[in-house]
């Protein structure tokens, strides 16, 4: 066996004082033979072999000791030999020769300073072999203040909130104005250019805002002032709507409320994604998609409230200003976005005070620190870029993802499918009244899979959410093209009960589907995956995309179904969704649980 050993390690005598242990072990490490060494520090004192447990936890201390001492030698005693200690075959760490480690052989010369502090990698292993009650505390596992966090999310989403009300109130209070005997006015009788005007002027206010803010007026403001400049808009909107003496001061009310809805939907994702924790920020802008689900059903159930009243277009039009009074005087209680203030140049304390205030109690720690210094690395002093910077290679992937998941939810069918839900509903058994029910039908389910998203996108992740729900919608799309053939040439007893049964489950499907992917996790991903310095332009351009493909939709959704018919149209959305997919799956990152600023690093390296 000593034989074997000096064939080893390549040392043929043992200097005096020293065992073929100590020495097969000064020279093996010595060695770069990471077998060798591990074999021969089975024998020695300080190996794994020798802790208690094998959950034991190395201090620094005891790895420490291991290193070199510049003024060791000092408490060498006299006959030691130089980085060893008498006493047996047993090595000893507590003292060292001058310039020697037990991890050097006796022939090397001393390590250089700057090297003494490095990372052993067997002190890494030894720290990461925790005990249970040692585990480090994940991104997951850090406590939330519901309170503060909550305050900081509600009021943003009280924009979204307002947004769904107009959606859900224009039919019915149209419906109201334009009627003889419930309109209450001389110029009720309005022809199709008129009409057209009183429902598109919100959008056209939409549209012109989302473009004002992605110019430069979103970042001048901050997402916070943008919250109470729409606020203010939202108000006078309401209250002109529901006070105009004629139709141009009524569309006027409604173009300003546009604007609203446009400085709005640009900041509340925003100002939620760079206020809330990286743990629940997927949930909170979730949630805030269920603000505007609540608001459509709040608005048809302000439609069937006023329905047949004289006049009642009016407080149903005015009803949203008390609303959005609160939204301006929550907003004036909540600070700026802490990344918006450190990129304007503010200090680190003001940083720390605004974060601290939306964070409540729990803003302290490790964790917190790291951010703060994070958000004061990579936003503190950074130039505000504009539209142009927007085409910069490092911001071409982003801006991509973002545009197209806002695109792809606007052209896979959700105009389409929605506007013909009642006639599938009818097809399928219903008669006149419980058809005009259908859009409460599925906005209460939509609110419901919208708590399915909130309840999965910070554990399963965006990705997969987004994937498995644009796969469902490009069946159900496939399956209402071909079941609309036989609805559309079939009436009454002639149509066929099977068909019409999974064309209704096709429509459940497809609006179940893109409530837990397009719906909210569109705008969450526009909200956190845009680099800081032209974060607000790219979010404003996402919103000018949103709001313009709706338009187009729209406008020509009528002709595209004169030209390839209602099942040519499905397959065509279908198509869409398949592209979607495709799209998804080689672009869009999972983001969840990260802070903004590692995924600003991720998606622009």
């Amino acid at each position: 066996k000593p034989a074997t050993l000096r064939r080893a390690t390549g040392v043929h005598r043992a200097p005096g004082g020293m065992s073929n242990t100590c020495l097969s072990v000064a020279s093996g490490v010595g060695t770069s033979c990471r077998v060798h060494r591990r074999k021969i520090a089975r024998d020695t004192s300080w190996t794994r072999a020798s802790l208690p447990t094998r959950n034991f936890s190395a201090s620094p201390k005891i790895r420490g000791q291991t290193r070199l001492i510049k003024n060791a030698h000092a408490r060498v005693p006299s006959g030691a030999s130089p980085g060893f200690s008498p006493g047996g075959d047993m090595m000893r760490f507590s003292k060292h020769g001058p310039g020697f480690s037990p991890r050097m052989s006796v022939d090397d010369g001393p390590r250089a300073a700057s090297l003494d502090n490095e990372a052993d990698p067997e002190e890494v292993s030894l720290l990461e072999m925790t005990s249970e009650k040692r585990v480090p505390v994940s991104k997951e596992k850090i406590a939330v203040d519901w309170r503060a966090t909550g305050l900081a999310f509600v009021f943003p989403a009280i924009g979204g909130l307002l947004f769904g009300w107009d959606i859900g109130v224009t039919s019915g209070a149209l419906a109201n104005l334009s009627s003889a005997v419930t309109s209450g006015t001389e110029w009720y009788d309005l022809d199709a250019i008129q009409t057209g005007a009183v429902v598109s002027a919100s959008l056209a206010g939409a549209l012109t805002a989302s473009a004002l803010a992605a110019v430069s007026l979103g970042d001048k403001l901050g997402s916070k002032r943008e919250l109470q400049l729409a606020a203010l808009l939202y108000f006078i909107g309401s209250c002109a709507q529901g006070a105009a003496p004629s139709l141009g001061l009524l569309v006027a009310g409604r173009f300003a409320y546009g604007l609203g809805i446009g400085f709005a939907m640009h900041a509340a994702p925003m100002y939620v994604s760079e206020t809330a924790p990286s743990r629940v920020r997927g949930l909170l802008i979730s949630v805030k998609e269920g603000f505007i689900v609540g608001g459509i059903l709040l608005g048809y159930l302000g439609c069937f409230v006023i329905n047949g009243e004289e006049g009642g277009w009016r407080p149903l039009l005015a009803a949203s200003a008390p609303v959005a009074a609160a939204l301006a005087l929550g907003m004036s209680g909540l600070p700026d976005s802490p990344r918006w203030l450190a990129q304007k140049g503010a200090g680190e304390g003001e940083v720390r005070f605004a974060l601290q205030k939306v964070r409540g109690k729990v803003a302290v720690g490790e964790q917190f620190e790291s951010e703060i210094s994070l958000i004061m690395t990579q936003s503190a002093g950074v130039k505000t870029g504009g539209i142009g910077d927007l085409f910069q290679k490092r911001n071409l992937k982003p801006l991509y993802v973002g545009l197209s998941v806002v695109l792809f939810q606007q052209i896979t069918g959700q105009p389409s499918v929605l506007y013909y839900a009642e006639q599938v509903f009818e097809a399928a058994g219903y008669d006149s009244s419980q058809g005009a029910g259908v859009s409460v039908i599925l906005g209460l389910f939509k609110l419901v899979m919208t708590g399915v998203a909130v309840k999965y996108v910070d554990t399963l992740g965006r990705r997969p959410l987004l994937l498995g729900g644009v796969s469902v919608m490009t069946l159900a799309t496939f399956v209402l093209g071909a079941c609309s053939s036989s609805l559309a040439s079939g009436s009454g007893a002639s149509i066929d009960q099977n068909t019409a049964t999974a064309s209704v489950v096709a429509v459940f499907m497809y609006v179940g589907a893109y409530q837990v992917s397009f719906g909210p996790i569109a705008w969450l991903l526009v909200g956190e995956i845009f680099p800081q310095r032209v974060r607000s332009a790219a979010v404003g351009a996402a919103t000018l995309t949103n709001f313009g493909s709706n338009f187009l939709v729209s406008l020509y959704l009528p002709t595209i179904i004169e030209d390839f018919g209602r099942a040519g149209t499905y397959y065509l959305f279908s198509a869409m969704c398949v592209v979607a997919l495709v799209s998804i799956y080689l672009t869009v990152v999972e983001t969840k649980g990260k802070t903004l600023e590692e995924i600003e690093e991720q998606m622009t390296r």
